[in-house]
């Protein structure tokens, strides 16, 4: 299969060290044996410091963005250094560029492409753009829940839920940082438009990869229409 994963920032660089690099490496050389990967990485909290500098430099949020951008593909390139010779060794700043890379047979690795377009956005409309057959986001939670699940002890995880039905339940909730926003408007769209196989996961553990491709049953899963 052609898989998009996108990784979160919160994950892999949580604790500014090589273990989640290294053990997503070693998950995603293997998964490479038998897929064609694509992973897009998140800035987590670098990319947030960083921001924050801009903005209390008054440079407006199209700078903010860019900046973010900028720590994403640093994360990017983290990974592709605890790849080696299985990843191709740049990252792509548009979806052609990560199309004609993967003429390679290696695996991809970007990070945001412009402003305005979280990495989540851009995972879902890579997966569009390369037509995957699946789109996995690993983030810090589970997946979806019907409230945020770390300030209410009777919040429930949604199994499965269509883009449509999403849209709707983000639209209608206060979606707050940390929780949703692993999930932006735009990357749903991208879902719905194309009816994208999808799946939301805990990232903390890489092998959750591993399962959502094999399809056990894990996370929140997007389902057509």
């Amino acid at each position: 299969m052609r898989i998009v994963a996108a990784i979160g920032g919160s994950i892999i660089i949580k604790d500014y060290d090589y273990k989640k690099f290294q053990e997503y490496a070693e998950v995603l050389k293997k998964l490479a044996e038998e897929h064609e990967i694509f992973v897009v990485v998140g800035g987590g909290k670098p990319a947030r410091e960083y921001i924050q500098v801009v903005r209390d430099l008054d440079c407006g949020e199209a700078k903010c963005d860019d900046i973010g951008i900028e720590v994403t593909r640093i994360n990017a390139k983290l990974l592709l250094l605890a790849l080696g010779n299985s990843s191709y060794q740049k990252v792509p700043h548009n979806f052609q560029e990560a199309l004609e890379y993967s003429a390679s047979g290696k695996i991809i690795v970007m990070g945001g492409t412009e402003p305005a377009h979280s990495t989540d956005a851009v995972s879902a409309i890579l997966a569009e753009y390369v037509q995957a057959d699946m789109l996995i986001n690993l983030t810090s939670v589970d997946g979806m829940y019907t409230k945020d699940p770390n300030k209410y002890s009777d919040a429930e995880l949604i199994e499965e839920i269509t883009a449509t039905e999403m849209l709707k339940f983000i639209n209608g909730n206060d979606v707050k940082a940390g929780t949703y926003e692993f999930f932006d408007m735009t990357a749903i769209q991208m879902i719905k438009r194309s009816s994208l196989e999808t799946i939301i996961a805990n990232g903390e553990d890489p092998q959750n990869l591993v399962k959502a491709i094999k399809k056990e049953k894990i996370g929140t899963r997007i389902i057509s229409e």
